[in-house]
Formats: C-alpha cells, structure tokens, sequence
C-alpha cells in the first residue's frame, strides 16, 4: 500500500512541504477543491519534486467545460514530467446549481461522457485525431492548429474518479484509472458495496482489478498526548457527522444499521439549533467512530491502517480533519514502507 498526503486547503508553503514529503518517503500528494483551486498547488508541488505524484482529489467536472479540464491537465501532465492525476467528482446538485450555477443532470451518464470527451481532445492533441466528439451534454467539434497544444511523450494523464454509490463505482470500474473512495466509508462498506461494484464494472469492461487504483483518504485519531487524542477525535467525529448528515452518504450508515442516526443528524443539519454542529458531533459515538476511523498510538497506527485495508485500497492518505505534524505519521510511513519491501 501506497502512502500519500493531502495539501492543507491555502498553504502558502507548497513546495517545501512537497519537498519534505517526497523526502519522508510519501508517494503521491493532493490537492482538494473546497475553497481554494485544486490545480494551482500541484503546478508548484510538481516542479518542486522529482518523484512525487501529484493529483487532484477532488476538481469538480461540472463546474467546467471538458476542454478547460483537458487544457489544465495536459499542461501538468507536461510541466509534472508524467506524474499528474486528474481526480474528478460531480458534487452534489446543489452546488452545481447554486454555487457554480452550472446545469445539473443524471451524474453517471453525464461523467461517462465527461471522460470520453476529454480522451477524445487528448487524442486530438497528442495523435492528430480530427476532433469530432458529440454527446448529449458536451459537442467538442472544433479545433485549429492555434488552438492546439504541443504533444507531449506522456500523454493524456491517468483519469480517476471519486464515488460513493454503486453506479459511479461501477462507471469508475468501466472507465477510469482510478477511484476515488471517499473518507465517509468504513471498511465494511469497501468490502460488502464498493469493490463488488468496482468489480462489475471491470467486468463489463473487460478490464482487470490491477487495470483501476483505489485510493482512500481514511480518518485516523491518534496523538502523543492525551490533549491531541482529544482534539484528534473531536475533529475526526464532527467530520463524520457533517458527512453522516448528507443523504447521498446515508447508505453507509444504512449499511451498519445507523438510519437513526442518519435521520438525527440530518434533521440538526437543517434545523436552526445555534449548538447543531457541536450536538451532531456529539451523536457520533466510539462504536460509530471506530467504524470510520483507525484509533490507534502513533506507534500502532501503521499497523492498524494495514490490517484494515491492505486486501481493500492500493492508496492511503490521512483524512486533515484537523491540522496535524509530519512527523507524527512517521511510523505510519515507515510501516507501509516495510510492507511493499
């Protein structure tokens, strides 16, 4: 299993921080969009390193045009020397709608032609193809030799997409080469939902698990003083609950016969309470939370993370429920070093 790390949203110090990350030994680092741009980051972390890779978990597809996407991606597929990932997600309807005041439509047919027309321009770009893509939602039909970007010996980058539900996880199984597992799942909801729909849409494919990385950003409590155990695990449970109350994640609580739970914290979510965050958070008890996250000794955390998920994930990140110090995950990365030598 791969170690990686997320970039704290508006760090000022990316590059040394991803200098310092390919120096502990870390894998891969990425760059969310919540409210700062998920690309800008890894332009820098990329030129700062040499062998980290560099991925966006999650840009939100649409709230942009495929070709925009295409652009931005190719050019750090180059400046990154091949080790770009473009991690995609759909959001939910609201923000799509309200916050980007882009359109809404059913998000799996619309992500599978999302992915078909950014290959169809990267195939334009790096072979010469005659761009010629028509969908539903995209037409993508015009492109002028001013207008087209230098090919490039890496190519379009790897394509990963996150997912929740069955339908995208079977379409990331069909298509992508990568999923992005949310942090809102337990390992339960992995081995019994999201690897057997990964698994159907290989099959329908005609790919091969080895063909699709999965990758997950997991919540982990932990700290070397009972202070940061504290603040670790009230970060990590108010996490939970934010996530707990949306019901597009419901089904993993449903899963573990948490539906009261699901419909309390849902109803503080959207009630006027001036405490409900701090009483949602109250909601997630040591059961619940032990479910979403490995509770362990810094010491121990390596071995938990393992145990859980080597047979389920390629790919661990620590969910930044709260700012923490490298070092404290210097066993976690000595540990899973251990495991792939």
């Amino acid at each position: 299993m791969l170690l990686d790390a997320t970039l704290p949203a508006g760090l000022d110090d990316v590059p040394a921080v991803a200098c310092e990350l390919e120096r502990r030994g870390y894998a891969g680092v990425w760059a969310s969009e919540t409210n700062h741009d998920p690309f800008l980051p890894l332009l820098v972390a990329g030129r700062a390193t040499t062998r980290l890779q560099v991925g966006t978990a999650i840009a939100v597809a649409f709230a942009r045009s495929p070709m925009t996407v295409a652009t931005t991606a190719h050019d750090l597929q180059r400046y990154t020397g091949g080790r770009f990932v473009l991690g995609l997600g759909t959001q939910v309807r609201a923000h799509v709608e309200r916050r980007f005041s882009m359109p809404w439509s059913a998000p799996v047919p619309r992500m599978r032609e999302y992915v078909a027309a950014l290959r169809a321009i990267w195939s334009a770009w790096q072979e010469g193809t005659p761009l010629r893509f028509t969908g539903e939602h995209y037409r993508h039909t015009l492109m002028t030799p001013v207008f087209t970007p230098e090919p490039h010996e890496w190519g379009g980058p790897p394509v990963h997409l996150a997912a929740v539900g069955p339908g995208m996880t079977r379409l990331a199984g069909e298509v992508a080469d990568g999923l992005l597992v949310h942090a809102f799942t337990t390992p339960r909801y992995l081995r019994e939902r999201t690897l057997p729909a990964l698994a159907e849409g290989l099959a329908a494919a005609g790919r091969s698990r080895e063909q699709v990385t999965v990758s997950l950003p997991g919540f982990v409590v932990t700290g070397t003083t009972e202070a940061e155990r504290a603040e670790s695990a009230a970060a990590a449970r108010a996490a939970i609950a934010f996530y707990g109350s949306t019901p597009a994640y419901r089904p993993v609580l449903e899963l573990h016969g948490w539906e009261a739970l699901a419909d309390e914290l849902h109803a503080l979510s959207v009630g006027r309470r001036e405490d409900r965050w701090t009483a949602m958070r109250e909601l997630v008890d040591d059961e619940v939370l032990a479910a979403f996250a490995v509770v362990a000794d810094p010491a121990d955390v390596g071995r938990e993370v393992r145990t859980r998920l080597t047979a389920l994930v390629d790919r661990f990140s620590v969910y930044a429920a709260a700012p923490s110090r490298l070092d404290l995950w210097e066993p976690l990365a000595a540990e899973l070093a251990r495991s792939r030598s």
